[in-house]
């Protein structure tokens, strides 16, 4: 007598090559329709406004120059991210999202012009415009990733730089306030 297993080895194969697949294809079926189910949002997140009175009352008491800030600004400014680093040439950063979702950030620093400039634009190049915002001449800056506008002062730099456009940048900078 032949052994039970030993004849049925090809059909055994099939069947579990049959079953593999059978299997498969109820496992896609059910992740199908749980992605159909379960509810996703391919929108941007909502960043979270926030409030950065506190370290800008630290900053203009620590800095080596006077820091700014908008003031007057609607309500569509939402400054979404803050931070000083009295370490780090007295580094100011304040970073806002615009109604039309665009992002503008305000930048000063004791370093050199230079290099914080580079920093500060994601390295846009020095163009020959220049404007009057308030009373003081910015000069125009303009790169693939920002373009900016650029202060240059005794002891510091202010740059206001970002995805918004020229119209957005000069808004920001026409708000900014050291006191």
């Amino acid at each position: 007598m032949g052994s039970v297993a030993g004849s049925n080895g090809k059909n055994g194969k099939q069947k579990s090559a049959r079953d593999m697949i059978l299997s498969l294809g109820l496992i896609s079926l059910a992740a199908g329709v749980i992605y159909l189910f379960i509810p996703h949002d391919d929108s941007a997140p909502d960043l979270k406004r926030v409030d950065y009175r506190v370290e800008l009352l630290t900053a203009r008491r620590a800095a080596s120059y006077p820091v700014a800030a908008p003031q007057g600004l609607s309500a569509d400014w939402k400054a979404t991210s803050v931070r000083f680093s009295g370490e780090d040439f007295d580094t100011w950063h304040l970073g806002f999202h615009d109604s039309e979702g665009e992002y503008v950030a305000v930048e000063q620093s004791a370093q050199k012009p230079s290099v914080f400039i580079d920093d500060a634009t994601q390295s846009a190049r020095e163009t020959k415009v220049t404007q009057r915002i308030g009373d003081a001449t910015w000069t125009r800056y303009e790169g693939e990733k920002y373009d900016a506008l650029v202060l240059r002062e005794k002891g510091s730099t202010t740059v206001v730089a970002g995805t918004a456009s020229f119209d957005r940048l000069t808004k920001m900078a026409q708000a900014l306030r050291t006191t």
